[in-house]
């Protein structure tokens, strides 16, 4: 006997705040289920929970620290448990420090490429491993789709944050053999914003003045990657590319990122 169709769940990382709060609401408001993971910033998880809870009907918040990889494996099977059965991951949880050329070390390397890559790979594995049992079942429409949060940058290279750019583009590639692998169970899409949110290093007029310097005159806005990531998650034709959110910003080059110019 076919299983009963289910509500949509997603898996949004890094949910408590920022971008992939906005990503997770933006998806709740869509009819998702979001299961919201954070890594410590567990009120403001419990905040983007009851938010979303409130905009689809269930939301759940799941802690998980990325740099370990027996947590990275628990995480999904914690989610179906909750839920009963998950469509999709978002990875939107990424580490974010600085190094170049001259600071550059293997641990820094080895933290990022742990977060940023290694991370959203595992979650694809376990992602795959629960649709095919689902198929197996006899789910006649056991299929799913995974969008990674990339960067412009990977576009349009400067020398800061060495670590972070090289675990974006390995996850870029990674998009791609995960598509060709995961297929056709799961869909694999890349969504790269441009400058979209203030930091405690750039912000005010700064970043008004940088968010503008794009061929449309506008960078990327929270509510546009939120609803590029919707769309990817959506269409059922989309796989094994990346879609540029930014204004264009990759066209144009930056000696500098965006925060040390």
């Amino acid at each position: 006997m076919p299983i009963t169709p289910h509500p949509r769940t997603v898996l949004v990382t890094g949910a408590a705040k920022r971008l992939g709060r906005e990503i997770a609401l933006a998806l709740a408001a869509g009819g998702w289920q979001v299961a919201v993971h954070y890594r410590s910033s567990e009120r403001d998880a419990m905040d983007t929970e009851a938010q979303c809870a409130a905009l689809s009907g269930d939301s759940a918040r799941f802690a998980a620290n990325f740099e370990d990889e027996s947590e990275v494996r628990s995480l999904l099977p914690r989610v179906i448990a909750r839920f009963g059965a998950v469509d999709a991951v978002v990875n939107s949880a990424s580490l974010f420090e600085h190094d170049d050329a001259q600071t550059f070390s293997y641990a820094l390397l080895d933290q990022h490429l742990r977060s940023n890559t290694g991370a959203p790979i595992v979650l694809g594995q376990s992602l795959h491993a629960h649709l095919k049992h689902r198929a197996d079942c006899g789910e006649a429409d056991a299929h799913g789709a995974i969008v990674n949060l990339l960067d412009q940058k990977l576009w349009n290279q400067n020398p800061d944050f060495l670590s972070y750019t090289l675990s974006k583009a390995a996850l870029e590639a990674a998009g791609t053999m995960l598509s060709l692998a995961l297929a056709p169970l799961i869909r694999v899409v890349g969504v790269a914003p441009g400058l979209t949110l203030t930091s405690h290093m750039l912000e005010g007029e700064k970043f008004e003045q940088l968010h503008r310097m794009s061929p449309l005159g506008r960078s990327s806005t929270p509510a546009d990657v939120a609803a590029t990531v919707k769309f990817a998650l959506e269409n059922r034709s989309i796989t094994g590319t990346t879609l540029l959110v930014d204004g264009g910003q990759h066209l144009m080059r930056f000696e500098r990122d965006f925060s040390l110019m």
